[in-house]
């Protein structure tokens, strides 16, 4: 039995984590990691697949839905053995077998998010569970990628992971805060619990190719703004920032995240502050 401690107040134990398939442990046969990740076909995701499926000893499956991901960013893989794309929701319970599951599954955009607040907190809570459900019952280690969104409006610049947060639980956002936080709770639940090997990272402003233009971002939109000849604009010039991480960062950030032996919650963003003009905050880094 394994004693951890992950708030700093006291120490739980642990149960042993789920075994994984019999052929991880074959003297013989040495099988390929087999690799889940949700929402594979959007922004980050591919990227993600991409940097995976650069590794030979990788098989990689996505699941999507295409609610904000596309096909299109997954053409190069299409085909290919070691890779397999699947169209679904992860708030049905998906049957298969994995090594490691890295979940993404969520829409990231205010403009996303809100179209259906209903369906993005069940995609965080419900479609948790059922990816937690799975790595009990396969012994895959889970990651999930989080937001600087769970410290809310902050009070402390910049945030630690140690900070908990100034969160509207009613506002229009919190489909979005308030299912993440939940998606934290689950996963740190499952870990104490049943002893699943969990990873958390709390992602902030991303940007690269593949963004959506019209996800009402701070990059995005200055991007759309300069395309169409407009000036740039920022709203409360001094009052908002930014923590902006380039996409091979963040995805370099994420592996290392599933690699490594820390549970997280880890930041992963950038300590340089940066004015935005999104309709709201999005956190910094700490």
């Amino acid at each position: 039995m394994a004693a951890n401690s992950s708030d700093g107040d006291h120490h739980t134990t642990l149960k042993q984590p789920p075994l994984p398939s019999p052929l991880r442990f074959s003297k013989f046969f040495q099988s390929n990691m087999r690799i889940l990740v949700t929402g594979g076909a959007g922004f980050i995701g591919s990227h993600l697949v991409d940097r995976l499926m650069e590794n030979e000893k990788n098989e990689v499956i996505v699941a999507d839905n295409y609610f904000t991901g596309s096909k299109d960013n997954l053409k190069k893989w299409i085909g290919h053995p070691r890779f397999e794309l699947i169209r679904h929701d992860v708030t049905e319970p998906l049957m298969i077998e994995v090594d490691q599951i890295y979940h993404l599954a969520c829409p990231a955009s205010p403009i996303f998010y809100k179209y259906n607040p209903v369906k993005t907190i069940k995609t965080n809570v419900i479609g948790t569970l059922n990816m937690l459900g799975l790595a009990k019952r396969v012994g895959a280690r889970i990651l999930l990628t989080s937001t600087s969104e769970v410290y809310g409006d902050p009070l402390v610049h910049p945030q630690p992971e140690s900070y908990w947060g100034n969160v509207n639980p009613i506002g229009v956002r919190s489909c979005y805060d308030e299912g993440k936080r939940v998606a934290e709770t689950l996963m740190f639940d499952y870990h104490r619990q049943h002893g699943i090997e969990i990873r958390v990272a709390r992602i902030f402003n991303t940007y690269g190719p593949r963004m959506n233009i019209d996800d009402g971002r701070v990059v995005s939109n200055f991007i759309a703004q300069a395309l169409r000849g407009e000036p740039l604009t920022v709203q409360s010039p001094g009052t908002q920032t930014r923590s902006f991480c380039y996409v091979s960062d963040l995805v370099d950030g994420l592996i290392r995240l599933m690699e490594g032996s820390d549970t997280g919650p880890i930041n992963l963003g950038n300590p340089a502050y940066k004015y935005g003009c999104e309709d709201k905050y999005s956190g910094q880094h700490s």
